[in-house]
């Protein structure tokens, strides 16, 4: 019997993979420079913060919460941009593409937490453009977080701002880590149709954050420092597995505990 034929599939994985492979070797500077401040925070009591709107929200909660995730990062998980599944009616995408463009929304987020001295933000967004995301940033910068950004360079060098002051996440966050996307995203153009598909952003931005974890994993190991992970809840049942359990979930909120106690200043 002879092999089916999958020429769109077989195009999409060897591009896919072309992509991939570079992406440690052109950005180390700026992954050490990342888990170096990830590990500072982590390593202090304090947190790595993550936002991201509409797709982006999946790279945040990749990283917490997920198997393999440990406690020290926090996803800052706005409703109203990123759940918009019904496409259409209440919670629809019109009304969360008009609250990425609107002016001071990011403030109103920012204002619920307590940040501390030590904490840092992550910024994920493969356009790098939209005014929140612009307004996060700077928002978290004027309060003295780091801001690492993760972004389609490519994308966001060519794109135009949309942020009045004209600026876009580039030119914003302490650090840059590239998604390795193309402009648009999407990968492959097929001969009939208008629009290409194939987006690449995900499987690129979920790379880029799982080598930030296990380098600040490993660091944190290195100072002597022992990470509360999330264990494998698909084996609930050990004694053993429920009890890390509750560890996990009682050293992760006594982390966030401080962000909650100076609310709206």
């Amino acid at each position: 019997m002879s092999e089916p034929s999958l020429p769109a599939a077989e195009r999409f994985y060897h591009e896919a993979l072309a992509r991939l492979q570079p992406l440690l070797p052109a950005q180390r500077p700026a992954l050490d420079l990342a888990a170096a401040l990830c590990t500072e925070a982590i390593a202090s009591d304090g947190l790595v913060h993550l936002f991201g709107c509409g797709h982006s929200r999946m790279l945040c909660e990749e990283m917490t919460p997920r198997q393999g995730c440990f406690v020290g990062w926090h996803t800052i998980v706005e409703l109203g941009l990123t759940f918009h599944n019904a496409i259409i009616g209440p919670n629809g995408l019109r009304q969360t593409l008009h609250l990425e463009k609107t002016l001071g929304y990011a403030e109103q987020i920012l204002r619920n937490f307590a940040f501390g001295p030590k904490d840092v933000l992550i910024v994920i967004s493969t356009s790098g453009i939209r005014e929140v995301i612009i307004e996060m940033a700077v928002g978290a910068r004027q309060r003295g977080l780091a801001v690492i950004g993760v972004l389609s360079r490519e994308h966001c060098e060519q794109a135009q701002a949309a942020h009045p002051s004209g600026q876009k996440l580039i030119d914003v966050a302490d650090v840059i880590l590239d998604n390795g996307a193309p402009v648009g995203d999407s990968l492959l153009t097929l001969d009939g149709c208008r629009h290409p598909t194939g987006p690449f952003s995900t499987l690129g931005g979920a790379l880029v954050m799982n080598m930030l974890r296990c380098e600040v994993a490993r660091r944190l190991v290195e100072r002597g420092i022992e990470p509360v992970f999330l264990p494998s809840h698909q084996f609930v049942g050990s004694r053993g597995v429920e009890e890390e359990l509750e560890m996990f979930y009682t050293q992760y909120a006594r982390r966030i505990g401080p962000l909650y106690t100076r609310q709206g200043r």
